[in-house]
């Protein structure tokens, strides 16, 4: 794995030294997550319902050509899962697990100009994350009791999930002239978080939509 994060960063490090006299550009883009967990064994697939969480992501724009760029970048990334009642039984209890990972994604990115009003522009690329903190929230009814509490959310071998990810990002959207840009995505995890390795693989997906500005 370390070898992985190596070749990652020093892709990133090479696209800024192959665009030396060139103009560059960077980037700062936010917005909202919409996480949940894939369960595969075998032929079956499972998904959890879809939380809410954030996203911001700083990155270097660096042109290969006149319409491809490579985007090293650094990013917090809010993922996790809510779990209602039908994975809990008859009890009326709801779980919402959070979690914050620290992201270095490596996006290829193609812009295509709309004239003089600005481009669309597609991409993809390779992420590692770094599990950083979690919590459980959990709230609900068991009989006639009523509560509501949080619990931390540990990352590591012993923990509740692995602490190191490695996956896939698909993003698109348009930029104006200025540019101001909107943004979509989908971070498609590939590592196995699950602790125990056992027989069911367990992974990241993400939705993201937001807004970001381009120097």
């Amino acid at each position: 794995m370390k070898k992985l994060v190596l070749a990652i960063v020093a892709v990133g490090i090479s696209a800024g030294a192959f665009a030396q006299g060139q103009p560059m550009g960077f980037g700062i883009k936010a917005g909202v997550n919409f996480p949940k967990y894939n369960f595969s064994n075998g032929n079956s697939t499972i998904e959890t319902e879809t939380s809410t969480n954030f996203h911001i992501t700083g990155y270097l724009d660096a042109p290969l050509s006149n319409y491809l760029y490579v985007q090293p970048g650094i990013s917090l990334q809010g993922k996790g899962t809510k779990l209602t009642d039908e994975e809990w039984g008859d009890n009326n209890v709801r779980v919402t697990e959070n979690t914050m990972w620290l992201e270095v994604p490596v996006n290829l990115v193609a812009k295509l100009p709309t004239g003089g009003a600005g481009n669309f522009f597609v991409g993809a690329g390779p992420y590692v994350g770094f599990g950083l903190s979690g919590n459980y929230k959990t709230e609900g009814n068991v009989g006639d009791v009523d509560f509501s509490r949080y619990d931390d959310f540990e990352f590591g071998d012993d923990g509740d999930l692995k602490g190191f990810d490695f996956g896939l990002n698909f993003l698109a959207g348009y930029q104006l002239a200025n540019g101001l840009f909107v943004h979509g995505g989908y971070g498609l995890g590939l590592t196995n978080l699950d602790p125990a390795e056992g027989d069911t693989k367990q992974t990241n997906r993400v939705w993201t939509v937001g807004l970001g500005f381009a120097l």
